[in-house]
């Protein structure tokens, strides 16, 4: 019979109960009592967390933060870590390694803690042999979104935009794209040309220096578009310009607003009353336990790979998230809670 772990009374936490100003401006780091598993919820210990924008966008909105998250709340869904009290009936054990999302709420998902609750088994998975906890760490929001955003949409052969091709889901997307067997222009800033290139996109566009609808139309036209920008609303409504009749729009990127909403719902009219020529797919994603290990398969295949824009303590979460709020991330923030297996 294996000897149950022996555990701490406590565990460090970042916790907030406002986002006035900003959430990096009102996250504490706590001791607190260590989380009790219910039977159907894993108890992880945490050795890596990474940073998505999901992670404070929804946080700082009002209403959502009033009413829709319990406080004193821990932000954070990416997981990477050790099992240490499995869920009942599940197939994982005490001591496995395993990657994911925390399957929380998924705006104040909890992994910004040395002990996180697990609440979906199909939400983590094994981590792969071989494959560092720090990598797979970065899979479960930027990675499977990525892979949501392409794989019901696209074919091999079919060319695909993939608008801002250097942030943290821009880098999964580009090289999962070239894994489903399509040609792929990117578009990022000067700066981040020839990481995109060097990921595997056929094509970059330089926003800083070209219009990107007639950049696109002129190398076009294209099977499917990914934005995980949202910043720009006409390089949808443009779409027809410079994609093919059948393509589709996968919209990753922007922040919670009256004109996300708008946009979206006059998308959602027919073509001859002002809506959309191009079917917009809202991507939210689910972190999946056959999606996670896709993505785990294509990094063991070699065909994607973890671009690390820096790794930050865990006492310093805050200038991690201030770092994400920039919007000049270069691939995956990442926060080094215990590190070891």
């Amino acid at each position: 019979m294996t000897t149950p772990p022996t555990l701490p009374a406590t565990m460090r936490a970042w916790q907030y109960n406002t986002t006035s100003n900003g959430l990096e401006q009102n996250l504490q780091l706590n001791t607190v009592p260590l989380l009790q598993p219910e039977p159907n919820q894993h108890l992880v210990k945490v050795a890596y967390a990474a940073i998505n924008p999901v992670d404070y966008k929804p946080a700082e909105i009002g209403f959502i933060s009033r009413f829709l998250i319990s406080k004193p709340a821990t932000p954070g869904l990416d997981i990477a870590g050790k099992i240490v009290v499995p869920a009942t009936g599940s197939g994982l054990q005490a001591g496995d390694l395993v990657f994911g999302c925390t399957g929380q709420s998924i705006f104040a998902g909890g992994s910004l803690r040395e002990y996180a609750l697990v609440s979906n088994s199909k939400s983590i998975v094994l981590a792969p042999e071989g494959m560092s906890l720090k990598d797979v760490s970065t899979v479960g929001v930027a990675g499977v979104t990525a892979l949501q955003s392409l794989k019901p949409f696209v074919k091999a052969g079919d060319r695909v935009v993939v608008n801002g091709g250097s942030g943290g889901v821009g880098i999964y997307a580009i090289q999962i794209a070239k894994a489903l067997g399509c040609s792929v222009t990117a578009t990022c800033s000067s700066a981040n040309v020839d990481l995109c290139l060097s990921l595997g996109a056929d094509h970059v566009v330089d926003y800083r220096k070209q219009d990107v609808v007639e950049a696109l139309q002129k190398s076009g036209p294209y099977d499917h578009v990914v934005d995980n920008v949202g910043a720009d609303w006409s390089l949808y409504w443009r779409a027809p310009l410079y994609t093919t009749a059948r393509a589709q729009y996968a919209f990753v990127g922007a922040s919670p607003s009256f004109g996300l909403v708008g946009n979206v719902l006059r998308a959602s009219l027919p073509s001859f009353l002002g809506g959309g020529q191009r079917k917009l797919n809202i991507i939210t994603s689910v972190s999946l336990e056959k999606d996670l290990i896709q993505v785990a398969d294509y990094m063991q295949a070699g065909q994607v790979k973890v671009v690390h824009d820096s790794e930050y303590s865990f006492e310093h979460v805050r200038e991690a998230i201030q770092k994400q709020k920039t919007g000049r991330a270069r691939g995956k923030i990442v926060i080094e809670v215990d590190g070891g297996p």
